[in-house]
């Protein structure tokens, strides 16, 4: 082989490590160790995946994409090594499905139902023998023998567009295929998030964060190898963030309430899709066109259905405590420091407070942002016990970069495995990593700031003791804005570049003279940019102008909207 066909050794490194990470999920999910141990080989998963992301990183840029679809591929595909291991959700699913295609209402009968005894088989309803070794995945029916559907004698409680879904996969799946239609379906589901999120990421920049949600453990256990619903919430999450972003507002409401009518949990994701929006009728579009999609999802099952269309949705809020702190295990961490009654009201105000933040000041080209924080912020005050509902905190984080909030999604997986006690400390563990973390990039972003203000502050020789001289006011008219690859005062030589990132005239001029610009007239804004770079004078300039126009502006934008920009 030639030298320059020889692979770089961080490829090399990264797919070793991607190798060890498959194999490890694979002898975990094909094990029988349970609980502790489980969460043990669980953990040790995503220190291996911990160091192929960090390994990506030095990868040349021209290897990344086809690496991490490779390794997705690898990942997920474990998902399907055995049966579902650590939940019984995905049986519920496919009876769901079942009752669907025989044309009765999910909502109206309960597994356990005896007119629908006609519907069931030894897979879902095991006999006698299976029965008589009481395996703890197995439920009792109360006129004898066992299910292995969870909760077998409350009615359902997915959305409708989750009862579609498992209508679907039941249609097109062959006969006796048992679960593995349902863990096919999300395999594809999660591969197809993996492509949106490099789509995405691509558009603006480097598409390596795609690796936080494309080799994470979580989405061949929690995804595939369990067939959680939450992965089809998940890429209709991001599609929806994403649409909204390129300010597509109604289709991106459209999205984001079939994404509710999957899974309830995205309805926390609005406010960050409303970052920083303040006309009225975009804040209607959103809301509206959301709401209405989530109706009109619900017809159909409201006129075919003789009782409620909610299920056992009532039932299951205080069966998981989060109508009453005092019952179950949630609000764990405000009732460290609150009395049970107050943790409620607390939550809901710490909630309000966030998703408020959120929408006042968010950036509405990174809606993904806001929306981390507020079910970030969620997951924290909640502490909910049940590990997959991190999935879509999960792709928030490989969207917006924010790496620790991976430890709230872990420390979902700790409650669930190891119980309450242990899931609180984890809880408070990744509350203070993620507190860690927002406190020392407050101090780099101001650090930076005072940086850049004295870069483009010029000093006085004490010797010099004559009056400054007033600066020359500037025409405002378009026409006399120096353009974009135009020889302008500052020249193309290297010296005047860095005098632009000295802040020494020009770079000067271009931030004083920043409060009156306009977005038609930035064109010396541009011009400092593409003959200096974005050194600090400019970089000051452009957070200037995005604080006068209402954040219609950013760094970000410029090679998108004028070309790429030549560095010095």
């Amino acid at each position: 082989m030639t030298r320059a066909r020889r692979l770089p050794l961080p490829v090399i490194v990264t797919a070793l490590l991607l190798s060890l990470l498959a194999v490890s999920l694979i002898l975990l999910l094909r094990g029988d160790a349970g609980g502790a141990g489980f969460l043990a080989g669980y953990a040790g998963a995503w220190a291996v995946f911990a160091a192929a992301v960090v390994a990506l990183r030095r990868v040349p840029r021209r290897h990344v994409v086809p690496l991490l679809l490779a390794g997705a591929v690898a990942v997920t595909a474990t998902g399907l090594a055995a049966a579902p291991r650590t939940s019984t959700d995905s049986y519920r699913y496919a009876w769901d499905g079942r009752v669907q295609a025989a044309g009765v209402s999910p909502y109206d009968h309960a597994p356990a139902d005896p007119a629908l005894a006609g519907l069931r088989d030894d897979w879902l309803f095991p006999g006698p023998a299976a029965c008589g070794r009481g395996d703890a995945d197995l439920a009792p029916l109360d006129a004898g023998g066992c299910t292995r559907i969870n909760r077998p004698a409350v009615h359902t409680i997915y959305p409708p567009v989750a009862e579609g879904w498992f209508l679907l996969v039941h249609e097109l799946s062959p006969d006796d295929v048992r679960h593995k239609g349902l863990q096919t379906g999300a395999a594809l589901l999660s591969l197809a998030v993996t492509g949106l999120l490099v789509g995405v990421l691509r558009r603006r920049g480097d598409p390596r964060r795609a690796a936080l949600w494309a080799w994470c453990p979580a989405v061949p256990v929690e995804a595939v190898d369990n067939a959680h619903v939450d992965v089809l919430a998940v890429l209709l999450s991001v599609g929806a963030l994403a649409l909204v972003a390129r300010r597509r507002h109604l289709t991106g409401g459209v999205l984001l309430g079939l994404a509710v009518a999957a899974k309830l949990l995205p309805a926390v994701l609005l406010p960050g899709a409303l970052s920083g929006v303040r006309r009225p009728r975009t804040v209607v579009a959103v809301t509206l066109s959301a709401a209405a999609t989530v109706a009109l999802a619900y017809l159909p099952y409201v006129l075919l259905s003789e009782g409620s269309v909610l299920g056992y949705l009532g039932g299951y809020a205080r069966e998981e405590g989060y109508d009453d702190a005092g019952a179950g295990g949630r609000y764990a961490l405000l009732r460290l420091v609150l009395p049970d009654a107050w943790a409620l009201p607390a939550a809901l105000l710490g909630m309000a407070a966030v998703s408020v933040t959120v929408w006042w000041r968010g950036d509405p080209e990174r809606p993904w942002h806001g929306a981390l924080s507020t079910l970030g912020t969620g997951f924290l005050l909640l502490t909910p016990g049940y590990s997959w509902y991190a999935l879509l905190l999960i792709a928030l984080v490989a969207l917006d970069g924010r790496w620790e909030w991976l430890g709230v999604a872990l420390a979902g997986a700790v409650a669930y495995l190891a119980g309450a006690a242990t899931g609180t400390a984890a809880y408070g563990a990744a509350g203070a990593v993620v507190c860690a973390m927002w406190w020392t990039r407050q101090r780099s972003i101001g650090r930076s700031a005072r940086t850049r203000s004295e870069a483009t502050t010029p000093t006085k020789d004490p010797a010099d003791t004559s009056e400054p001289r007033p600066a020359a006011r500037r025409s405002s008219s378009p026409a006399d804005w120096p353009r974009p690859g135009r020889s302008t005062a500052m020249g193309r030589s290297p010296a005047a570049a860095s005098s632009v990132s000295t802040g020494s005239q020009v770079g000067g001029r271009c931030t004083r003279e920043v409060g009156i610009v306009r977005l038609s007239q930035l064109r010396i804004l541009l011009a400092v940019a593409e003959h200096g770079g974005f050194t600090a004078a400019a970089q000051e300039s452009l957070l200037l102008v995005r604080r006068k126009v209402g954040r219609a502006w950013s760094e970000r934008q410029c090679p998108r909207r004028y070309g790429p920009v030549r560095g010095r």
